[in-house]
Parts: C-alpha cells; sequence; structure tokens
C-alpha cells in the first residue's frame, strides 16, 4: 500500500552518528525494493559510497552541490525524478547546500524544505534530510525543525514540535523580506502594452553592466512576463528599475495596485501553461531569485541575477 509524505530532518553531529544512521536506512530501502536515491555533499557521500558497495547499482548517488542550484528547479528535478522511478515507491537521502548562501538564499532554500511537504504531499516517498550540528548556524537548524514535520537523530524519530504549516511559513518569509534601496538605478517607464522597448531598456543594461548573453536573455524574458502581468491586472503607473549591487544585476518592476497572491505563488510547479501561478513560475526559474513585495504603495517584484 502506497504511504503519504514521510518528511523528516536528520540531526546529526559528526560522520560516525551520521553513518550509524544513514546506512540502515538506505539499506531497508534497498531490500524492501524501493528506489534510493542519495543526494549528498562530501565526506558523506564517499563513505557513503563505501559503505553501501555491496549494493552497487542499487542506489543513485548524486552530489549536492550539482543538484541543489535552484529552489524551483529542484522542485521540478525531483518531481521528475519521482515520474521516473514510478511506480516504485522512492527512498531519499536529500541534504541541501547551506554554505555559502546569503541571508535570502538561506531563506528561500528553508521555504524550498517546506514546499516539499506541499509539492509531495500524496507521494510514495521517504525523505530524510541530513542537517550538521557542528557545521550549521543556528538559524539552519532553527528552519529544520521548523519545515519538517519529523526529526530524526541517533536515537529514532519524533514529530517535531516547532514544525509550521507551510503556507503559515511562507507567509513569514515573505513578511520577514526588506527591500533594499536602488542605488544607482536606471528607470524606465512602462507607458503601453508594446514592451519592446523596455525589452531593449533591460538587455542593453545587463549587457552594460556585464551579464552573459544566455543570462541576459532570460533577465529580458523574466522582465517582460512580470511587466506585462503588472499592465494586466495592476494599477498605473507601470515602471522599471535595473541597477547593480555588488555581485548581482537587479530589476525591480512595480506598479501602483495591492495584489495578495498566496504563500505559494509562482513556487509549485504547474501541470500545464494554463495553470494559475505558471507566469511567475516561469520567471522564478529564469533568474537566481525573486522576491514579491505588496503594500500601501503597491506591489514590487524584484529579480537578482549573479553575474
Amino acid at each position: 500500500m502506497p504511504v503519504t509524505l514521510e518528511h523528516r530532518a536528520f540531526l546529526y553531529d559528526g560522520i560516525e552518528r551520521f553513518l550509524t544512521v544513514a546506512v540502515p536506512y538506505l539499506r531497508e530501502g534497498v531490500e524492501a525494493e524501493e528506489a534510493v536515491v542519495v543526494v549528498l555533499r562530501e565526506p558523506g557521500l564517499s563513505a557513503l559510497r563505501d559503505v553501501l558497495a555491496p549494493f552497487a547499482g542499487q542506489i543513485d548517488f548524486y552530489p549536492s552541490d550539482a543538484f541543489y542550484l535552484h529552489p524551483v528547479r529542484t522542485l521540478k528535478s525531483y518531481q521528475e525524478l519521482l515520474a521516473a522511478k514510478a511506480p516504485r515507491a522512492i527512498r531519499a537521502l536529500a541534504e541541501p547546500v547551506w554554505q555559502g548562501r546569503t541571508p535570502r538564499e538561506t531563506l528561500e532554500w528553508a521555504r524550498y524544505e517546506s514546499l516539499v511537504n506541499v509539492v509531495f504531499k500524496d507521494a510514495d516517498a521517504r525523505a530524510m534530510c541530513p542537517y550538521d550540528l557542528a557545521a550549521l548556524p543556528p538559524a539552519v537548524i532553527d528552519h529544520a525543525r521548523r519545515t519538517h514535520p519529523l526529526l530524526a537523530w541517533d536515537a529514532g524519530t519524533a514529530g517535531s514540535r516547532d514544525y509550521v504549516d507551510p503556507a503559515d511559513f511562507g507567509a513569514e518569509c515573505d513578511r520577514a523580506r526588506r527591500f533594499g534601496d536602488r542605488r544607482g538605478a536606471a528607470y524606465f517607464a512602462v507607458a503601453s502594452d508594446d514592451l519592446h522597448a523596455l525589452r531593449a531598456f533591460v538587455g542593453g543594461r545587463a549587457s552594460a553592466h556585464g551579464l552573459d548573453d544566455p543570462a541576459a536573455r532570460n533577465l529580458v524574458t523574466a522582465v517582460n512576463e512580470v511587466a506585462a502581468n503588472a499592465l494586466r491586472h495592476g494599477s498605473p503607473p507601470v515602471g522599471a528599475w535595473i541597477w547593480s549591487d555588488g555581485p548581482e544585476l537587479l530589476c525591480e518592476i512595480g506598479d501602483n495596485g495591492l495584489w495578495r497572491p498566496g504563500p505559494h505563488t509562482g513556487f509549485i510547479p504547474p501541470e500545464s501553461a494554463l495553470e494559475r501561478g505558471f507566469g511567475l513560475w516561469t520567471v522564478r526559474l529564469l533568474v537566481d531569485l525573486m522576491e514579491l513585495r505588496t503594500g500601501w504603495d503597491g506591489t514590487f517584484v524584484r529579480l537578482h541575477v549573479r553575474r
């Protein structure tokens, strides 16, 4: 009988404790003829490969730094993995990459972990996400307790008393966002439905700021989609700002309307292009980070692209 998603954070300290829990968890999946997937950072990845050598060919191994590049793309990749392994149940040991993230990126990946509970809630899957207590900052461990319904450690598994419903967690993430100023930004007023001039403006500025051609094209496409939505659903005036901030190029599109999107809008992979939220989901895929802020002064979408 299929099971609903089991999503647990595995809190450990040291490679020996890690192996004490991870090895029997994965061996149990192989013996149950489940599709077993390991997505880990080093040294855990190599250590598990060595210990589980007798099961070579029965476990798929992936390095985390190649799998956890972008939260929305990672959700999509796991959906594709589940579809490819169907009808077998999935058992995953999946370790996100937290090192080297900015505070904004860390918040986005925490939201990703929370969204796993929504996107895969009916999946025949077990996922255990390792969190190294000795290496990760307290804020990341706190996120783990709040985004996973279950907690695992070397003594067993229990429900997390700190778990937060994904809708509430997403709303918290939105409230925590703070938009800085647009120092040095160039501005473009969007005065008509003909967005050719806006695309030329963004493309020219992107190239001038050193963005390579593929990233510049993606940014132009993302800005076009956001501006079209603002013209269709927002209130004038509509405008776009573009500027650089350290290693990032930022572009913000704003209008005078007040939009109240749900906390999952644009994060969950849609089933078709006709589904509500497809446009914003596409925008998130095109840039490194998309942030949305709404308030009395209007609705603003800020796009981040690393140069």
